[in-house]
């Protein structure tokens, strides 16, 4: 019982040192938990949250804006404030983030576990998709990534699957704080008529026709594979039918019809 409750412990110590660790030249913002220790004082330990405004309430100094500071930075503000206001002769301060909630991330869409995450330190997209379990299994090949930077809102389209096998990570955009991730259902494939399970699919990659028809149940005792035919909207949006070719390639949203035999 005893080492169980030592690993769980242990298992948090290390949780929250990777989070500071992570969080060390990540800017400090609202609603960030710290826990703020000055040696040789126990009395000036602190646990807490950055406000809105970004600043603490310390004691002996009072309010104290850290917003946008790195924990360094903001351990040699309280330490000058300490020093500088003869409260101490030396304050030598250490902040543990134990909770990053200013820098997050949008992860939307078809993922297991859409979201807000924080964010600390250098993550893509992939990273973040791992984070919110991954892609559904309705989610389409790719990610649409809207980003902002030096006050200027890009979006862009980052293909999963391409990006994986050909093992080009050069699409596996960095992300930081306020960036949206949103993952598109997949396209989907109609199938009806003689087929023992009709409805929509999931559209995979260069799915044929004999494909679909295998998605759908197979032939129902009645149908046959000859004269199936394909609904499919032009360039324009016009609705055309053709013959649907058992190897034909599947586009999105077409609809495959499968007649009854006549024999």
């Amino acid at each position: 019982m005893m080492k169980q409750v030592y690993a769980c412990l242990l298992a948090t110590l290390l949780a929250i040192y990777a989070i500071s660790a992570a969080a060390a030249d990540t800017p400090l913002g609202a609603g960030d938990a710290l826990k703020i220790s000055v040696f040789g004082n126990p009395d000036l330990s602190l646990e807490t949250k950055v406000s809105e405004a970004g600043s603490i309430t310390f004691p002996l100094i009072g309010d104290v804006s850290i917003g946008g500071l790195s924990t360094a930075d903001a351990e040699k503000k309280i330490s000058g404030l300490l020093t500088g206001g003869g409260f101490l002769r030396k304050a030598e301060v250490n902040i543990m983030v134990t909770e990053l909630q200013s820098q997050q991330v949008s992860v939307l869409g078809q993922v297991l576990h859409p979201g807000r995450y924080p964010v600390s330190g250098k993550r893509s997209v992939t990273d973040m998709l791992a984070v919110a379990g991954g892609v559904g299994p309705e989610g389409g090949d790719s990610a649409t990534v809207v980003r902002t930077r030096n006050g200027k809102t890009t979006k862009q389209v980052v293909n999963l699957a391409e990006m994986i096998q050909s093992a080009d990570m050069k699409s596996n955009l960095d992300l930081s704080n306020g960036d949206v991730v949103y993952v598109e259902r997949a396209p989907r494939f109609y199938i009806y008529g003689e087929v023992q399970h009709p409805g929509g699919y999931k559209l995979e990659r260069n799915m044929t026709v004999i494909q679909a028809l295998s998605v759908g149940g197979g032939l129902t005792p009645r149908g046959t594979q000859r004269g199936m035919r394909i609904k499919r909207r032009d360039a324009k949006g016009n609705l055309q039918e053709i013959d649907a070719k058992q190897d034909e390639a599947l586009q999105a949203d077409d609809v495959v019809y499968v007649k009854e035999s006549l024999f």
